[in-house]
């Protein structure tokens, strides 16, 4: 048996295995967006192992280092474009799938707060123009400081 399974050196030792899943602390990039990322490193790491070639060939006077010097320029141009490849690749998908348009729920709850508020205001309304209605068809002046004003009616 191994040491890293059951049975530990102790005997409060945990049978914890070698291999420990553990959350990530950020989110996996979609794959688009890591395969042009992979693709910039690359092109990134082969034009500086370029430029570094091209300049020891230029100290050691070789003809080598003129075709190497403008393989390096060309290949400074493709690492530009590489690593625009990787931003534009990112900004293309967030903007397609990066964002969901489902409310929060704080937004949700203030809108549902809103409407209770406003349906409470017209219900009151409506109450108080029937109130009215029924007074004026009483034949009845309406008195708000009467004797009977504190209970309502």
């Amino acid at each position: 048996m191994s040491r890293y399974e059951g049975g530990g050196a102790g005997a409060g030792a945990t049978g914890r295995g070698l291999w420990v899943e553990e959350p990530a602390q950020r989110h996996r990039m979609p794959d688009p967006v890591r395969t042009s990322a992979v693709r910039a490193v690359l092109i990134v790491a082969v034009t500086l192992t370029q430029a570094t070639i091209t300049f020891f060939l230029t100290l050691t006077g070789s003809w080598l280092a003129l075709p190497m010097a403008l393989g390096a320029i060309a290949g400074t141009i493709v690492a530009t474009w590489g690593v625009l490849d990787v931003w534009i690749t990112r900004q293309m998908w967030n903007q397609r799938y990066g964002v969901l348009s489902e409310p929060s729920s704080t937004a949700r709850r203030l809108r549902r707060e809103a409407r209770r508020a406003s349906r409470a205001t017209r219900k009151a309304g409506k109450a108080r123009e029937a109130r009215e209605a029924r007074e004026a068809a009483a034949g009845r002046i309406p008195r708000e400081d009467g004797p009977l004003a504190a209970s309502g009616r």
